[in-house]
């Protein structure tokens, strides 16, 4: 198994990639989200929902469903990053606890997560650093090959953000790389993140 992971900055976008990865066979357990929760807007769409998310029977809820996205997450919190809702293995992984506990923080969990589960060390950083600005994650577990182009088509195609082109914009703000220690982007902060790369032209499909 290998993974494919892509970098949302609006989750509408995130859910429209669960959704097609799901249509195109890839089981709701091998399909990870990961979103900022920074300003709380999903606190009271996540409750009970903790160990759903590590198994990926919260991932479920993220098709069909009328809440959208993010019904049917766990709320947990990442140094650096802040609070994020999550479901599926990678939220497991990176809270270090097994079936879905995801009780207490993830320290350095979401790049070890990443980097284990192969993403390069420096997308990692980047995958990071754009949850803390506001982003979604998606990443799916695929088998090499024909499934894994299929996964990654899926992602790119539904707007997923340009990771060398997001690295080199955040390093001319005098980004270098994901810091644990450093404050969560306040919901302002985020806000302003957002309306940044609103703009950003879908690509052509």
């Amino acid at each position: 198994m290998v993974s494919v992971t892509g970098l949302f900055d609006n989750y509408s976008d995130a859910q429209a990639a669960v959704e097609e990865l799901h249509r195109a066979g890839i089981s709701h357990d091998d399909i990870s989200v990961v979103a900022s929760n920074a300003d709380g807007s999903y606190d009271a769409r996540s409750s009970d929902t903790a160990d759903a998310a590590g198994t990926g029977a919260g991932i479920g809820a993220l098709v069909g469903g009328t809440g959208g996205l993010l019904t049917g997450l766990g709320v947990m919190a990442i140094p650096g990053v802040g609070p994020v809702v999550a479901a599926g293995w990678l939220a497991a992984t990176a809270a270090g606890a097994a079936a879905g506990a995801l009780a207490g923080g993830a320290t350095g969990g979401l790049i070890g997560a990443l980097t284990d589960s192969g993403v390069p060390s420096e997308d990692a950083h980047v995958y990071a650093e754009g949850v803390r600005r506001g982003g979604t994650l998606v990443t799916a577990r695929v088998t090499e090959g024909a499934e894994e182009d299929t996964a990654r088509s899926i992602l790119q195609n539904s707007n997923w953000v340009d990771v060398g082109e997001r690295r080199a914009a955040y390093a001319d703000g005098g980004w270098t790389a994901f810091d644990e220690t450093a404050a969560p982007f306040s919901p302002e902060e985020i806000e302003e993140q957002r309306r940044r790369y609103a703009s950003r032209i879908p690509p052509v499909v």
